[in-house]
């Protein structure tokens, strides 16, 4: 017996439904499934059945966790809510991570104020070791009062921080135009990451750096600081630490086709406006910190 068109209608969208409801399902991964403590255990709990995740600080420690794999591209992303009351030199940190063959990292890092003062976020960037690739923004929302996604972008083309769906920062791979290698210019590629990376998760004292370049510590009257942590699933291209696995530049992952190889103008237009109203500090124009630019900063 054959099905009235109604009926094959039905059956389709109870099917796409059922699709959704599992790819929902598969992206609201168990911390446990790709994540491992690696330090203050005794300072992390643990909350909705593994799904979020509280980090603690106090004077005498803090705490951390980081990706049981690594990765070598990929879309990174974690919903953050940030420490309240008093949280000067606090630093919440979410970043990818090597030290295997040399040091890449890709950081953000959210450092603390003084009640009623703005939450400011610092982005780096480290290759073969050379960071001092600092940009800072203040945040245009209160981090502490609820979550929100940050997210790191890496394909070959460039790695974009974005704070929800706005892209806040774009470090390209000079290496790369129009999707092909540049031969013959050893100083185009430099300051771009290029080994597998761990994700890290971590909460801590800054006191020495973070708030008023050290003038503002931690008050520890307000101890514990707490930082939660939402959303553990990992969109990346697993890879060896020590071995670079050119696969992972792949278009069989959808962060390398086409697509991502450049913003739209919508996410151009945020971009710009973020940078306009909100940015701080930016290490490419900061003459008397490097009188010499990184290559990077001039093309």
């Amino acid at each position: 017996m054959g099905f009235h068109p109604w009926q094959v209608m039905v059956m389709m969208f109870i099917f796409l439904e059922m699709f959704l409801l599992l790819t929902n399902a598969a992206r609201d991964a168990f911390f446990d499934e790709n994540y491992n403590v690696t330090w203050g255990r005794d300072r992390i709990l643990f909350f909705k059945n593994g799904r979020e995740v509280q980090l603690s600080l106090d004077h005498l420690s803090g705490a951390g966790f980081a990706s049981k794999a690594y990765f070598g591209s990929g879309l990174f992303q974690m919903r953050i809510k940030l420490p309240d009351k008093d949280s000067a030199g606090v630093v919440t940190a979410f970043y990818l991570n090597t030290n295997v063959g040399g040091h890449d990292e890709v950081d953000f890092e959210f450092l603390g104020n003084r009640p009623g003062k703005p939450i400011g976020l610092q982005t780096n960037v480290f290759a073969d070791g050379v960071g001092g690739r600092e940009e800072r923004i203040t945040l245009w929302f209160d981090p502490t009062a609820d979550f929100h996604y940050y997210k790191i972008l890496w394909n070959q083309r460039h790695i974009v921080f974005f704070v929800d769906d706005i892209p806040i920062r774009i470090h390209k791979n000079n290496k790369i135009k129009h999707g092909k290698p540049i031969q013959g210019n050893k100083l185009k590629g430099i300051g771009y990451p290029k080994r597998p990376m761990q994700v890290v998760v971590s909460l801590w004292d800054g006191s020495d750096w973070a708030t008023d370049g050290g003038q503002s510590k931690a008050n520890w009257a307000h101890e514990p600081f707490q930082a939660h942590f939402q959303d553990f699933n990992i969109d990346g291209c697993p890879s060896v630490p020590t071995v670079s696995n050119k696969d992972c530049y792949s278009s069989r992952y959808w962060w390398n086709r086409k697509k991502y190889r450049d913003l739209d103008q919508r996410q151009l237009r945020a971009y710009e406006n973020v940078r306009k109203k909100y940015m701080d500090y930016d290490y490419c124009t900061d003459r008397r910190r490097y009188p010499i630019p990184h290559p990077e900063c001039s093309g």
